[in-house]
């Protein structure tokens, strides 16, 4: 079930003050063994409540796409990655409407994409933990980094 978040309300009723929006390269470092592997745990230990937009489904299927092109994961083991990271986010996927998505591509250098998780977390009041430069570089109100945050 997808949530909604207009104007930063969750008529789900899933909203956490705890709660943070996590982009597609943390979501690969929880799922997929990477050096930032252990950070993306100590991530989700400290605040398991993780949203995202439905953006990161498709970002995290190309990620998977290039590791069995590359060899590194088989056919089988991405399709339980891919099963087991989609459960995790059951509830806490959100639609982002393209307003506010444009709003922050206007006043900055960041991709459509990336303001999708940026926006996500200005409409909830909540941080975005990632580990893109460009977003950490143009939106310090919103964005953190994995580092920092698991620091904190």
């Amino acid at each position: 079930m997808l949530g909604s978040a207009p104007g930063g309300r969750d008529p789900e009723g899933i909203r956490d003050t705890n709660m943070i929006v996590v982009d597609t390269n943390v979501v690969c470092y929880r799922w997929i063994s990477s050096p930032k592997s252990t950070a993306a745990e100590t991530a989700l230990a400290k605040d398991p409540h993780w949203i995202a937009p439905v953006l990161w489904r498709s970002e995290f299927r190309n990620v998977l796409a290039m590791a069995i092109r590359q060899k590194a994961l088989t056919i089988d083991a991405a399709q339980e990655i891919a099963s087991k990271a989609e459960a995790s986010f059951e509830r806490r996927e959100f639609a982002i409407s393209s307003d506010a998505i444009l709003q922050l591509v206007a006043t900055s250098n960041c991709t459509a994409y990336d303001c999708e998780f940026v926006a996500l977390a200005c409409e909830h009041g909540v941080q975005l933990v990632t580990v893109d430069r460009q977003i950490l570089l143009e939106f310090p109100e919103a964005a953190i980094s994995l580092d920092q945050f698991v620091r904190e």
